[in-house]
């Protein structure tokens, strides 16, 4: 009986440790040696999504058409819209004869006819999985009572999000020379629009079945985006995607926004003007490889501790201490390339001052410390704070307010006009006094004995 527990354990140890050796492995061979690397299109950027740490960027700032991409700006606007009362996702709505006529023969298409009766929702879903269109004029005319109006608003959001190399001149994307964006400028309202759940759910339906409607049998449409469905082209399927929106017109080339989540880690990607090249869409394979890359080259690294005292700073007016340490306001964790190390990393701080006076209390900002590597990339920055309450010293405060008080300029010649109005008192004082002579009488006085005082004898 013995024998067979012992051997029980023995081989319950011998599995467990495999299954741990195992694990280990995994999460070693995951971790790639860090290396630099090149997007095959006209810009492309890749951010984390927790920190907004900029992993990658090309020609992020340029200047270029979007397409169909696009569309994520008029869906966030849609929801705002909801949001603010204005709309209900379950509003019908018919398309107009103006939002049917400002299809092209090359628009992406629902095929939804004049008239058609839709819900915003579904009219959401045609946007955003079938790339449709006329679902964003209808939506447009909607929002903003028409599709100029509502173009006006596009470019307002995208003012007040901080996009400085983008301007819309419709709702869908159709390329026209005054219709750009950038992949940075992409990057903020694509990140705007995720703080809503609705566009997170429509941004990441691989699949949706339009219900029959008043002059249409039920649609079914699959995602544009082939890292999630390959219903349209094979090959690029990422299980880590979650989206986002997809965009190609024969200007603008292969465009495509993405999120990824992996690992407890997202990240965002933008490529704009990719090609295809030999049946291969490259804005899907080159964000997959970026979106790999990301995942497998950096790590999450706390290079700043909350509790950590990192530098200290003179204190005066204090009996108690003649310094108090300084602690970073946060927790700062970053990504960092897998070969770089936090102590490769090097911590500059600046004082708000050479020395502080007493009364200090804890939490009281102090300085900055910026962490950076040896090229200067700065990795984070934080506040300096008092570790700790540092108590003043009354007696040295009044010395000290004394002192201050008697430094001023104003109070140093006050002070020097009085000394001279005191000097010229005590000037015109000795002035007055009658003068001395021998004997200690005065002139005065002598020419006061000389006086007649009687008959002589």
């Amino acid at each position: 009986m013995k024998k067979q527990q012992i051997l029980a354990i023995f081989l319950l140890t011998v599995l467990l440790t495999g299954l741990f050796s195992t694990t280990a492995f995994a999460e070693t061979e995951e971790e790639q040696p860090f290396e630099e690397i090149t997007v095959s299109a006209k810009a492309a950027l890749l951010v984390d999504g927790e920190t907004g740490q900029v992993l990658l960027a090309q020609d992020a700032h340029k200047e270029l058409p979007p397409a169909s991409i696009t569309k994520c700006m008029t869906t966030l606007l849609v929801l705002k819209a909801i949001e603010s009362g204005r709309l209900h996702l379950d509003d019908e709505i018919t398309a107009s004869q103006t939002a049917i006529n400002l299809l092209t023969e090359d628009s992406s298409s629902a095929n939804i006819k004049v008239g058609e009766k839709m819900t915003v929702e579904q009219l959401l879903y045609c946007v955003m999985v079938q790339s449709a269109n006329e679902a964003c004029y209808i939506l447009a005319e909607a929002v903003s009572g028409s599709v100029d109006a509502f173009v006006a608003e596009m470019n307002a959001e995208a003012k007040r999000l901080g996009c400085e190399n983008t301007h819309f001149i419709n709702p869908c994307g159709l390329h026209d020379p005054e219709h750009y964006t950038s992949a940075w400028d992409i990057y903020l309202i694509t990140k705007e629009a995720m703080k809503y759940s609705l566009f997170t759910t429509l941004a990441g339906t691989r699949e949706y079945t339009l219900p029959p409607t008043n002059l249409s049998d039920k649609r079914v449409f699959h995602t544009t985006n082939s890292l999630m469905d390959s219903w349209r082209a094979t090959g690029y399927l990422y299980s880590y995607a979650r989206g986002v929106k997809t965009g190609h017109t024969s200007d603008a080339g292969y465009c495509l926004v993405s999120y990824a989540e992996k690992g407890g880690r997202s990240l965002y990607s933008v490529v704009l003007g990719a090609q295809k090249r030999e049946d291969k869409i490259e804005s899907f394979s080159e964000t997959k490889r970026m979106f790999e890359w990301g995942f497998s080259s950096f790590r999450r690294t706390t290079v700043l501790e909350k509790t950590a005292p990192v530098a200290q700073v003179s204190v005066t007016l204090s009996r108690k201490t003649n310094y108090v340490a300084l602690r970073p306001s946060e927790e700062v964790t970053v990504l960092l390339p897998c070969d770089v190390k936090p102590e490769d990393l090097k911590q500059e701080i600046t004082l708000n001052a050479e020395s502080v006076e007493a009364p200090i209390t804890e939490g009281q900002p102090l300085g900055l410390i910026t962490v950076s590597d040896s090229d200067g990339t700065v990795y984070a920055t934080a506040d300096l704070l008092a570790l700790n309450d540092v108590p003043a010293s009354q007696l040295l405060v009044a010395q000290h307010k004394v002192a201050v008080f008697f430094s001023h300029p104003i109070v140093k010649i006050l002070a020097a006009v009085l000394a001279i109005l005191i000097a010229l008192g005590i000037i015109r004082h000795l002035r007055r006094r009658p003068k001395r002579y021998r004997g200690g009488q005065s002139y005065r006085t002598r020419r006061r004995d000389r006086r007649y005082h009687g008959k002589k004898r």
